[in-house]
């Protein structure tokens, strides 16, 4: 009977893989008890866990919450209320009024503003101004006792003391005239008697008005007695030209400010002063 397998090299072959495992064993038991488990011919294998951090990564620098800014109250507009009526000058198309605005006195033509609002037209106790299409009527202030401010331009009748002051009101000093207070507040409070009494008219030329000409003075009235007379044209007072009826009623409504007064006129071509005290 033949044999599948060779006796010889199996023999052969159970040797070879004693002899290995002998080699093994020996290497394991060198390797145990003569190597190091530490140091550079070690090579321990040591996982750590990463550690990971949040970190805000930004291109500019964080910037902190503003303050929310106030919220500012609205400005009130300005109103009609706020306007006080004065004087009135009015001949024709000439509109001239005198308005109290923030303590102050003011002059206003035709188309002038104040506060915002345009003076459009005036009656004999009232002005018209204008505002964003709408318009609004302010009277003549009363007139005050205590204060002695312009506030009419109604005629009053003269009372006897009226009159007193009329003929004893304005004293000759030769080089000048004195003229009691208390005539000029009269014509100052009662605007149509110095109408009654005394008529001027604009004198225009290349530029504008020139100064205003007088074509009328009553007999023996107070007008009479300062010096003027008929074709005087009045061209200064105080220095100021008269260039514009706001000049001319903004001097009127400082009257009582006023304590000398220098009427600067023309008569016959020819330029001249006239001189007053006023107390």
């Amino acid at each position: 009977m033949k044999h599948l397998f060779d006796q010889a090299r199996i023999s052969l072959l159970i040797r070879v893989l004693l002899v290995l495992l002998l080699v093994k064993s020996v290497w394991f038991i060198v390797a145990l008890v003569w190597l190091p488990s530490t140091g550079v011919d070690h090579i321990e294998e040591v996982r750590a866990k990463p550690l990971y951090y949040r970190v805000r990564l930004a291109s500019s620098p964080v910037k902190s919450k503003a303050p929310k800014p106030k919220k500012r109250k609205p400005r009130t507009a300005g109103s009609i209320k706020d306007i006080t009526l004065l004087a009135i000058y009015k001949d024709g198309e000439t509109v001239v009024v005198t308005v109290k605005y923030k303590g102050k006195s003011k002059v206003l033509g035709r188309g002038e503003r104040i506060n915002g609002f345009t003076l459009e037209d005036a009656g004999r106790t009232y002005a018209l101004f204008s505002k964003k299409g709408k318009t609004y009527e302010v009277s003549l202030k009363p007139l005050s006792k205590s204060n002695g401010s312009i506030s009419t331009v109604r005629s009053a009748s003269p009372s006897q003391t009226d009159r007193t002051v009329e003929s004893d009101g304005i004293v000759d000093a030769g080089d000048r005239k004195i003229v009691d207070r208390a005539l000029i507040d009269r014509y100052t409070h009662n605007i149509d008697d110095i109408y009654k009494n005394i008529g001027v008219q604009e004198v225009k030329g290349k530029d504008g008005i020139e100064g205003f000409k007088v074509t009328f003075v009553k007999r023996k009235s107070p007008f009479a007695q300062l010096g003027l007379k008929r074709g005087d044209i009045i061209t200064a007072i105080n220095g100021e030209p008269l260039n514009s009826y706001s000049a001319a009623l903004n001097i009127y409504s400082h009257m009582k400010e006023i304590q000398n007064l220098t009427l600067t006129i023309k008569r016959r071509n020819q330029e001249m002063e006239l001189e007053y005290e006023i107390n």
